[in-house]
């Protein structure tokens, strides 16, 4: 579609929106029609009027599925943070009586690079609720939880005894210094955390199944840690691929190191409970579904 240079642009409608956004989580019309409390033919005409304002088709519609196109993809992302950009301004206004404090664990890897944006939305959201955070290892974490010492953790999936939801989901690679020979070394120098760690057993498992021969060069619990020995050339590390940014990138396949497929975030919740645990459960969710 075409504009005059001077018109003024059509608005995205938070109703139509939604309704997209429950189409491509759900994959059928007749779903996401039962979420957004609509009827399927309305929710068909909603998608009609967005891809004739778009100017793109933004769904294939298949005989039992309904799946995203690309520039649905790129739509999707915008869709979400608007969603949750109108959640946001919406709690401000509706909750301002919120007071207290709400203690949340995290692991480095989160509270570095993914919790301060989070937090930063909710402190605006919630301005008289103060969020205290401890960051650490993820089975200290859950313990704390589980003690009542912490109200919601955020932690790394793998132990036994985790329960939580599953919040985000990312890819681990194997990652080096640029320019850098350690994956070229054997025995494999890996710079890891201590035991317990979801990144460390990932790592370990894959080279064991693959007969590589390894050793841990360098053991530290902050990921600022594990940088710094691949930094100086003195190990790889398997890191989230969020997280690789020169001067690291990801060793070459060429190398001939074994995938590690991904790993998980948990949101757990002890047995506190109340409004302010509630909110930030809630916003903490949301916030990385836009991730």
């Amino acid at each position: 579609m075409t504009l005059p240079a001077n018109a003024a642009l059509p608005l995205l409608e938070l109703d139509v929106l939604r309704s997209f956004v429950a189409i491509a989580e759900t994959g059928s019309f007749t779903r996401a029609a039962l979420q957004v409390h609509r009827t399927p033919s309305a929710v068909s005409m909603q998608m009609k009027r967005l891809e004739e304002m778009l100017g793109y088709q933004l769904l294939l519609r298949e005989p039992r599925r309904a799946r995203v196109t690309t520039e649905g993809e790129a739509l999707l992302g915008f869709a979400r943070r608007m969603l949750n950009l109108n959640e946001e301004a919406l709690s401000q206004f509706r909750h301002p009586e919120l007071t207290g404090r709400v203690r949340l664990g995290t692991s480095d890897d989160v509270g570095t690079r993914i919790l301060p944006t989070v937090l930063s939305g909710f402190a605006r959201a919630y301005p008289g609720v103060q969020v205290d955070v401890v960051v650490g290892r993820s089975l200290d974490m859950l313990e704390q939880v589980n003690n009542a010492e912490l109200d919601l953790a955020l932690i790394t999936s793998g132990m036994p005894s985790a329960s939580g939801r599953v919040v985000y989901t990312e890819q681990l690679v194997w990652a080096e210094c640029i320019g850098g020979q350690a994956a070229n070394r054997r025995p494999l120098p890996l710079s890891l955390a201590a035991s317990g760690c979801v990144w460390r057993e990932a790592a370990l498992a894959a080279l064991d199944g693959a007969d590589i021969a390894y050793r841990i060069a360098y053991v530290s619990e902050h990921c600022t840690g594990q940088r710094a020995a691949m930094l100086a050339d003195l190990a790889i590390a398997p890191f989230p691929r969020g997280l690789i940014s020169k001067p690291l990138k990801i060793v070459d396949l060429a190398a001939g190191l074994p995938p590690l497929g991904s790993y998980q975030i948990l949101l757990e919740q002890g047995s506190n409970t109340g409004p302010l645990i509630d909110a930030l459960n809630r916003f903490v969710s949301q916030s990385f579904e836009t991730l």
